[in-house]
C-alpha cells in the first residue's frame, strides 16, 4: 500500500515573498515548526513540534534539491516515516493579478501505519498552507508585527494533529505489535 499527498494553494503575493517564507528560519517557524533550517543542499536540520503517540515531536530533513525561486524539496523522517516533502512555486493569476501558487507534494507514504500519518498530515498542510502561511504572507505584505492569535495558530494546527494522531494511536499500536510479531520480535 502506498499513498502521496498533494496540496496546491495559490497566494496574491510574489514569488520572492512565498519563497522567503518557505526558506527563512525564522519565518518557516512562524507558518511550519522552530527549525535550524538553511537553505543548502544537504543541510541536515529538525523541526520540532509537541509529540504525539509514536512520535517524538523531531523531523529530520535534509535539504534534497533547491532552485530559488521555485523548488524546494526536502527528506522528512519522524515518527513511523521516512518521505519526501517538495514545495514548486509557480506563477499564477488571481482575480485578475498576478499571483504565486504553491504546490506540496509529500511523497513515499508505504505501509498502513505511513498511510495514517498521512491523513495527520494532510489535515496539518492544508490547515497550514489556507491559514497560518496565508496570514503570514499577508503580515509581510503590509510588514506589521504578528498578532497574538496568529502565534497561536501554530498551536491550533498542532492541536489537530495531536487530536488525530490520539486518535489513530490504537491502531498504529496494534500495526506496529503485529509487524513485530511477524518478525519473530515482540515488543
Amino acid at each position: 500500500m502506498k499513498r502521496d499527498l498533494r496540496v496546491s494553494r495559490t497566494y496574491p503575493h510574489p514569488r520572492a515573498l512565498v519563497w522567503r517564507a518557505l526558506t527563512e528560519p525564522e519565518l518557516l517557524a512562524e507558518w511550519l515548526m522552530p527549525n535550524d533550517f538553511r537553505a543548502e543542499i544537504g543541510h541536515a536540520f529538525t523541526f520540532t513540534t509537541k509529540p504525539a503517540p509514536g512520535f517524538d515531536g523531531i523531523v529530520h530533513c535534509e535539504v534534497l534539491a533547491i532552485r530559488a525561486p521555485e523548488l524546494l524539496q526536502l527528506s522528512w523522517r519522524g515518527g513511523s516515516i521516512d518521505t519526501r516533502v517538495t514545495f514548486r512555486l509557480e506563477d499564477a493569476i488571481l482575480y485578475s493579478r498576478a499571483a504565486t501558487r504553491v504546490v506540496l507534494e509529500h511523497t513515499g507514504f508505504e505501509g498502513l501505519e505511513a498511510i495514517l500519518t498521512s491523513f495527520i498530515l494532510e489535515a496539518g498542510w492544508r490547515s497550514m498552507e489556507k491559514n497560518t502561511l496565508a496570514r503570514l504572507l499577508d503580515r509581510l505584505t503590509s510588514d506589521v508585527a504578528p498578532t497574538a492569535s496568529a502565534k497561536n495558530d501554530r498551536a491550533d494546527n498542532g492541536g489537530l494533529w495531536c487530536w488525530l494522531a490520539r486518535a489513530l494511536a490504537p491502531i498504529q499500536r496494534r500495526l506496529a505489535k503485529r509487524t513485530a510479531k511477524a518478525r519473530g520480535r515482540e515488543p
